[in-house]
């Protein structure tokens, strides 16, 4: 259960940060506004908090696995959002990456 909890709070991390900062972007580089720039300050403020609710106590773990996270949600998103298709390159970056996360976050380690 605390492996599926850890994974459920990274999806909702990387919701919050991914589209923190899309929303952001939206607002400055697609001249959507202050609004949508202020939604993006807000996400980004919830990420922070939701990175907080990991059951790992080690801030540098979590930070460091969820650095995987963010790459491979980040292609996601932007094929879901923006249209992007990634190459072989990127998915196979990605699956290196969310490798690392598993093994950061879930290899077994001395109570």
């Amino acid at each position: 259960m605390t492996v599926l909890r850890s994974i459920l709070l990274f999806g909702l991390a990387a919701v919050a940060e991914i589209g923190g900062a899309w929303l952001i972007w939206q607002g400055v580089r697609e001249d959507r506004g202050l609004v949508w720039m202020g939604a993006g300050v807000i996400a980004l403020g919830l990420y922070g908090f939701v990175a907080t609710l990991q059951p790992d106590a080690n801030f540098g773990r979590i930070l460091a696995a969820y650095g995987g996270v963010f790459v491979a949600g980040s292609l996601a998103w932007g094929m879901i959002f923006d249209g992007y298709r990634p190459d072989r390159w990127d998915i196979a970056g990605a699956a290196i990456c969310l490798l690392g996360v598993a093994i950061i976050m879930y290899a077994p380690r001395p109570a």
